[in-house]
């Protein structure tokens, strides 16, 4: 897991413009056909480069009936704990990408995610905002 420490936003704050802007310029420079670890490493450079406090591949564990289980889920990125980043280098996203990024909110908890695919030409068409 790597986590950075400097603060961008207060809380109550949208980062999700900026954070969308991180996204294109990885996509400007690299275009799609990668890996999405590529992409996230890139991505996760430009974070810390415009100031943002993220973690990356956090584990999320699933309180079921009040047990905490650990079943292997990971989420891509948290963002100011406020945004949930799940990035993608697929053909299309589809409902099951959506559920999941939903889920993960709801368990994180954080209320804004951004489901982003770069494989999607131009990036802005493989881009899903969404808000608890």
């Amino acid at each position: 897991m790597i986590t950075t420490k400097t603060t961008k936003t207060t809380k109550g704050e949208d980062p999700t413009f900026e954070i969308i802007g991180c996204a294109i310029e990885v996509h400007r420079l690299l275009g799609p056909g990668l890996l999405e670890s590529a992409y996230e490493r890139c991505f996760a450079y430009e974070l810390k480069n415009k100031g943002f406090s993220f973690k990356a591949q956090t584990q999320m564990p699933l309180n079921y009936k009040g047990v905490p289980l650990n079943c292997g889920y990971r989420i891509d990125l948290i963002i100011e704990e406020l945004v949930i980043v799940e990035i993608k280098a697929i053909e299309s996203l589809t409902k099951v990408h959506q559920a999941q990024l939903l889920t993960y909110m709801k368990l994180a908890p954080a209320p804004i995610g951004l489901l982003l695919n770069f494989n999607a030409v131009p990036l802005k068409s493989g881009i899903q905002r969404f808000v608890l």
